[in-house]
């Protein structure tokens, strides 16, 4: 179990993951190449946020499927439902205080910017 919390410290989340993340990702869709995120994903069950939900806001573009969390207080991403499985959240990594994102090796990219559902018919 890994804590997760925003930089003021108004949120918290616990994240039920094993020792080594099975996949760290960075995305180029147009809101995470502004936010620069280091992030990992877990199932919806894995997640909970455990102080300071009336604290988060959620932003939402284009689509509206995926929801974006961030503290409404110090501004800093902490999670998302992603749009192609809003049962999946995808977590901030660098709010996990032990882990270092810049000692992260094999990062993944996500080519959000030609998003699946985004594809015309």
């Amino acid at each position: 179990m890994r804590k997760l919390k925003c930089h003021c410290g108004e949120v918290e989340a616990e994240i039920n993951i094993p020792d080594q993340f099975e996949k760290i990702i960075r995305c180029n869709c147009s809101i995470c190449k502004r936010k620069g995120a280091i992030m990992s994903i877990v199932k919806n069950d894995d997640f909970k946020v455990t102080k300071g939900k009336d604290k988060l806001k959620i932003y939402q573009f284009h689509s509206k499927i995926a929801k974006h969390y961030f503290c409404s207080i110090c501004g800093i991403y902490t999670h998302h439902n992603p749009r192609i499985n809003p049962n999946l959240t995808g977590f901030n990594v660098g709010c996990i205080d032990e882990i270092d994102t810049f000692s992260l090796k094999n990062i993944n990219i996500a080519d959000g910017s030609n998003h699946p559902l985004d594809k015309k018919k």
